[in-house]
């Protein structure tokens, strides 16, 4: 999970990693590690299907015409979703690697419980080569033929004899492959040690439909099975598994049969790390692992994961079910981590940390991984979705339960200062007409990938976000221990989690969910009928997009209409959604939050007395934007101009967003909202200070493709002059809390890439004396950024970071040099270093979408970054998969700042993406949401670039005669 954004990507080491997390697996993006100053560093320095309630499982999908095996032979099957004749109960695997000749071999033996007789077994193998195929019935053992389907990744065993109804039977595979060469499936990793050595080593990675391509298996989250492991090593290697080792020789390690799950959770490791261990209060054991060198860079992780569980353990008052708990960093790793059950996977810039040189984001950002991981051991492996059109109910509530945890664990991080970020990164998604529901039909693998995005990560955490608040944090605890109790070792549907979540207030369910717990909860948010959660919910997840409430206050009177909230030209896209919304409000009157129920397209509210403003989405805890009709902005304008301390921190950053996007749709006029943004000089708050820059940096970046310098450089002046007090008070050292230090590096960062001398001089002393010592001065961590990036302007700088880069053992420090070589403005290095990214010896091939993303944002590179993409594509979806978080992010970050038909033309049509096939990528949503977004830029230019001008050389003259 790692996260991507509209300027550079920072991985976990960073700044913030979705990296969706994991998850993503993000978000995201690349999915990957999540730091936290990337959605913001994003902003700062380079900026930048048809609407249905459609049925919870999709279709399935048949073949066009009567499958043929590969051997010619008609296939019995002609559907990509399995049949439920029979089911696995236990998988008995052996697998033999060879990390010199980089295959495997292997053995499984796979228990059969049979529902309707048949003579037909179907399973799912990608590109494995089976040599034998064994039926073990009560009569004795019978060898089956086996029929290869490779369209849908299928097998066919075919038995002489029937399969009955009722019994249990075996079969047994044998089977060979080459190690993969992607980032999927049991694949070959290596890294490079401290004196040159290139060691190898081979990892899994199942999610979502990859445990085919390692052995023979029913590779759907609704086959859960028990599994059994043995593996096959070298003396001089080590093997860990979901499972502790029960023995364990010379050449085999045996682990002990796993707990019921499905075959993406499956995990094992065959390599030369290290590890450090502890035990939980609970008695489970927890151990980090890594390359020998790194080893020193774990312990942070270790005592995190530790409290963690701990935590978990007691959130959910179900017992972690195994009896350790494993994090392994792996060299080589396209998202950010892996929930594998007792086994999660880690890139390493989202599980080392050295403190001497890893940044407060680090931390933060390695904090959240480990906690979106360790919820998924609840929420995804104990109580997993039935199918993958559901993915949220594991992905959002890992998204979700990040935030929830860290707040109680770990305090000092401030957590909550980062959620609101998460939403407004779903929305940007949300509003195009080529979003999804966040539940929605998926058939083939390729739409299976495309669900790990936004949509299910951050949408997903931000609506459950919205029922806590809804429901009380009280109830909605009771709700979800209620839910992952009564579904342990099982698979749900959206209907199961809010059946959970209604009627909370049933005291004696309640002291069966959590003994030390006993509310008795009441929720009164409308009048009229019970509270339907189901009702409710299914606004927000079946339907796509989100709504957007238009307010008008009249004397006492306020009245409400609600549409959705849409960038397009095309009104009847609008039509026909209907939300039921958690309303909150405030007024100048009294602090006290008011809540009402909006359950109809428009409704009427009364207000005590006349008020000289009110704020509806109070913190924005709830998932929609607001319009303030008539003179309702000005209101708002005025109390941020005169007392902007009397609105939260979340109330500023959401108006300062929603007034910004209601400009892109027509609904605000663009001076409005430079008149709102004037307040921003006096903020000193995260949130609102990274959502300011958020919405004016993508405004010069859009300008910087159509080669407008002068009124480039004008908006530019101003988003600095805006800052300019805050950036002059920020001391360059670690000092102060984490959001302190975040904001730092961001500010800094940004005032040197704009070439504000205070900051460019200062960041240019420490980098010369940096360097003259040879690399050997320490830096303060949160402010390397803005030294490298300042240092690599030069070309003799830039080769200096690069000799520290090969050299360094410290996953976070090379993140952040790769980052700030990436704005250098020499083409040649840029060039050099996609295609070094490309081969994957220099710098590593998981790194190349954030290197060519980077580099697109650079505006020397945003040429040669489309050229590569475009050069390079059939490689690239090759080895990070069609419709993966990798590919989006790559799609989207190198093309979502054009402005011009020109560019439009020459990303669709017929040029590129118009000329693909659906084997290559076409059907790909993230093309669609390319096309809408440079559509969009395209308006947003032609309509507000006159005002923009008008408006900035208002100031200007109104600067010079005050």
């Amino acid at each position: 999970m790692q996260y991507s954004f509209d300027g550079f990507t920072f991985t976990s080491d960073l700044f913030a990693l979705k990296l969706r997390a994991e998850d993503d697996k993000v978000r995201r993006f690349s999915s990957s590690t999540v730091t936290m100053l990337a959605p913001l560093l994003f902003l700062l320095v380079f900026a930048l299907v048809p609407h249905s309630f459609g049925a919870q499982l999709p279709n399935q999908n048949q073949a066009k015409e009567p499958p043929v095996a590969a051997n010619g032979q008609p296939f019995p099957w002609d559907r990509m979703r399995l049949p439920k004749t029979v089911t696995p109960l236990h998988y008995d695997l052996s697998i033999h690697p060879n990390l010199t000749t980089l295959d495997f071999s292997g053995v499984v033996r796979i228990e059969l419980d049979v529902h309707e007789d048949t003579s037909t077994v179907i399973l799912h193998s990608k590109q494995l080569q089976i040599s034998g195929a064994l039926l073990m019935a009560p009569e004795g053992v019978k060898p089956l033929q086996v029929l290869e389907y490779p369209r849908f990744h299928q097998l066919a065993l075919l038995s002489d004899s029937v399969l009955t109804k009722g019994r249990k039977y075996e079969v047994q595979l044998e089977f060979a492959a080459n190690l993969s060469d992607s980032f999927h499936g049991f694949y070959k990793s290596s890294y490079r040690t401290s004196s040159g050595e290139v060691r190898v080593l081979a990892s899994t990675q199942f999610e979502a439909t990859f445990a085919r391509g390692a052995f023979p298996c029913f590779d759907e989250p609704a086959f859960k099975a028990n599994f059994t492991i043995r593996i096959v090593r070298e003396p001089r290697h080590i093997t860990i598994s979901n499972m502790p080792k029960v023995s364990g020789g010379l050449l085999e390690d045996h682990f002990d049969t796993t707990v019921k799950m499905s075959t993406y959770l499956v995990a094992y490791i065959v390599s030369d790390f290290l590890s450090v261990s502890k035990t939980t209060k609970h008695g489970v054991e927890i151990s980090v692992y890594a390359v020998p060198e790194k080893i020193d860079q774990t312990a942070f992780a270790l005592d995190a994961a530790v409290k963690l569980l701990d935590f978990y353990d007691d959130y959910f008052d179900i017992p972690y079910p195994l009896p350790k708990q494993d994090l392994a960093a792996i060299p080589d790793f396209q998202s950010g981590a892996m929930e594998n059950w007792g086994l999660t996977t880690y890139r390493e810039t989202g599980l080392l940390f050295d403190p001497d040189r890893s940044s407060a984001s680090d931390k933060l950002g390695i904090t959240k991984v480990i906690a979106h991981e360790l919820a998924h051991q609840w929420f995804g492996n104990l109580v997993t979705m039935e199918w993958w059109n559901d993915l949220w109910l594991n992905e959002g509530f890992a998204k979700f339960m990040e935030y929830i945890s860290l707040d109680i664990t770990y305090p000092e991080l401030q957590v909550d200062d980062f959620f609101l970020g998460k939403c407004f990164e779903a929305m940007e998604v949300d509003s195009l007409s080529s979003s999804h529901p966040v539940s929605t039909p998926v058939e083939n693998p390729t739409q299976i990938q495309e669900m790990f995005d936004d949509v299910s990560y951050d949408k997903g955490a931000c609506i459950l976000n919205m029922l806590r608040d809804f429901l009380t944090p009280e109830a909605f605890e009771i709700g979800i221990i209620r839910y992952l109790k009564r579904y342990s070792y099982q698979n749900t549907v959206n209907s199961h989690l809010w059946e959970s979540l209604t009627n909370v207030s049933d005291t004696e369910d309640t002291q069966r969910c959590r003994s030390d717990i006993k509310y008795e909860i009441n929720i009164k948010w409308h009048s009229g009928d019970e509270l339907d959660v189901r009702a409710i919910m299914d606004t927000w997840t079946l339907q796509e997009g989100f709504p957007l409430l238009t307010v008008e206050v009249r004397g006492r009177e306020v009245r409400l209409s609600q549409e959705r909230f849409l960038k397009t030209n095309d009104p009847s896209l609008t039509e026909g959604f209907l939300w039921q919304i958690p309303l909150t409000y405030m007024t100048s009157a009294s602090s006290t939050i008011h809540r009402f129920l909006l359950k109809t397209k428009t409704g009427v509210l009364y207000l005590p007395e006349e008020v000289d403003w009110v704020k509806f989405n109070v913190d924005m805890s709830g998932y929609y934007m607001v319009h303030y009709a008539g003179d309702g902005w000005n209101s708002i304008i005025k109390v941020l101009q005169h007392n902007h301390t009397a609105l939260t921190s979340n109330d500023r950053a959401s108006l300062i967003q929603n007034v910004f996007q209601l400009v892109s749709v027509g609904k605000v006029r663009l001076d409005t909202a430079l008149e709102l943004s004037l307040y921003l000089s006096r903020e000193t708050e995260i949130m609102a200070v990274t959502q300011g820059f958020g919405e004016l940096v993508p405004l010069y970046k859009l300008m910087e493709k159509r080669d407008m310098a002068a009124l480039e450089n004008q908006m530019k002046g101003y988003i600095v002059d805006l800052f300019r007090g805050l950036i002059d008070r920020q001391e360059w050292t670690d000092s102060g809390s984490v959001s302190e230090r975040v904001l730092r590096s961001y500010l800094l960062l940004f005032a040197c890439v704009r070439k504000y001398p205070p900051c460019l001089n200062k960041a240019t002393q420490l980098f010369n004396q940096w360097k003259d010592s040879d690399g050997n001065m320490s830096l303060p961590v949160d402010i390397t950024m803005a030294v490298f990036i300042t240092g690599a302007q030069t070309a003799e700088g830039w080769d200096f970071l690069f000799e520290k880069y090969r050299h360094s053992m410290q996953t976070s420090v090379r993140s952040r040099m790769k980052t700030a070589m990436a704005w250098s403005p020499r083409k040649d290095k840029l060039q050099w270093m996609m295609e070094q990214s490309l081969h994957g010896e220099v710098m590593k091939t998981q790194d190349l979408p954030d290197v060519v993303v980077s580099i697109s944002k650079n505006p020397h590179g945003y040429k040669l970054a489309w050229d590569f993409l475009r050069a390079h594509w059939h490689t690239m979806i090759k080895k990070f998969d069609l419709g993966s978080s990798t590919i989006s992010y790559l799609v989207t970050g190198v093309t979502n700042q054009y402005s011009t038909t020109e560019m439009l033309d020459e990303v669709s049509k017929a040029v590129f993406f118009g000329s693909l096939t659906e084997e290559t990528g076409s059907e790909m949503r993230c093309i669609q949401q390319t096309y809408e977004t440079i559509e969009d830029n395209i308006r947003w230019m032609d309509k507000n670039l006159p005002l923009l001008q008008a408006w900035l050389n208002k100031r200007i003259v109104n600067t010079t005669s005050m």
